[in-house]
């Protein structure tokens, strides 16, 4: 499985409904599930951004498929990035040229 940091951004739908994001966190989870993906971790945050959520993906469709779900629901705004732990970070130092 494949690591995915997801960096979340409140929109003014989504910070209309503040309340409520702990319950969304709950639905994210489930959505997660329906396409493959394991939900971590899920952290508020101050600064730049208001969400990070760690997640496990077979492959980049997948958490590909969760950002789409999660963005059409208008609440938020994301940012995935793809997380190499050390061990696939030395097998791909290893086939630098």
């Amino acid at each position: 499985m494949a690591t995915f940091v997801v960096l979340g951004c409140f929109t003014d739908q989504g910070i209309r409904s503040a309340k409520d994001t702990t319950k969304r966190a709950d639905a994210f989870k489930e959505m997660a599930k329906k396409v493959g993906v394991t939900v971590k971790d899920v952290y508020w945050t101050l600064g730049q951004f208001d969400i990070v959520a760690l997640c496990e993906a077979p492959d980049d469709q997948a958490a590909s498929a969760l950002a789409f779900s999660i963005g059409a629901l208008g609440n938020v705004r994301t940012q995935t990035l793809r997380a190499f732990t050390q061990a696939e970070m030395g097998g791909i130092l290893a086939k630098m040229a």
